[in-house]
């Protein structure tokens, strides 16, 4: 039977960078004979990704906190089940753009809502499983936004106020602090190549902590 795969996530408040660096690590991971499964959250399942777009929607109708949440927490109940523990249990390491820890951020931190409901639903969801690295990509909040204004139309999220994202961050950092054996804090804020050397490092650190048996060259 395989060794179980890595769980890595890859957290940050918008405009981190997460698409194009979560593409980096990809490259690296697989150039170093990593088996990979690239992810995301809200989304990950068919399933999922429908809900994705009911999160994500600019509608006239306000989304109630809980009832966001609600939906967050039912498209990884489907991810995990269909994606990313069958993935694990074969020995695919998993690469997810944001999991729980965003809802914390997000949620928690942006909304306002009890960390105990999430905390709960977490469980519930979840099981023992928990990420076992996570890469914050970190940046001041008026940075991040600039950059996602650049990108085009802002989704529902994007459209928040600049002090919800301060929360957002405050909450990341928060959480950094609380389990520091599993975070990794990369400053987002630096060029893309000093970033991604940042990255790469941990790339090296984690195939040669997991045993992971390199390509000839």
């Amino acid at each position: 039977m395989s060794a179980r795969g890595l769980f890595i996530t890859v957290e940050g408040g918008e405009g981190v960078g997460k698409s194009t660096n979560i593409a980096y690590l990809e490259e690296q991971l697989v150039g170093q004979g990593v088996d990979l499964l690239v992810t995301r959250e809200p989304g990950g399942s068919a399933l999922g990704e429908k809900v994705r777009q009911l999160l994500l929607a600019v509608d006239e109708e306000a989304v109630d906190a809980m009832a966001e949440l609600l939906l967050v927490f039912a498209a990884r109940a489907q991810h995990i089940s269909t994606r990313i523990e069958p993935a694990l249990a074969a020995g695919t390491w998993v690469l997810c753009d944001r999991f729980t820890d965003a809802t914390y951020a997000y949620q928690c931190g942006g909304r306002g809502l009890d960390r105990n409901a999430v905390s709960t639903l977490e469980q519930l969801v979840q099981g023992q499983l928990r990420p076992d690295c996570t890469l914050l990509l970190d940046a001041p909040v008026a940075t991040g936004m600039a950059r996602a204004q650049g990108r085009g139309e802002l989704d529902r999220f994007e459209r928040e106020e600049l002090a919800f994202f301060e929360r957002v961050r405050a909450t990341y950092l928060e959480l950094a602090e609380k389990s520091s054996g599993r975070y990794r804090i990369i400053d987002a804020s630096q060029s893309l190549d000093a970033v991604q050397r940042q990255l790469l490092k941990v790339c090296n650190e984690l195939t040669a902590c997991w045993g992971v048996r390199h390509p000839d060259p």
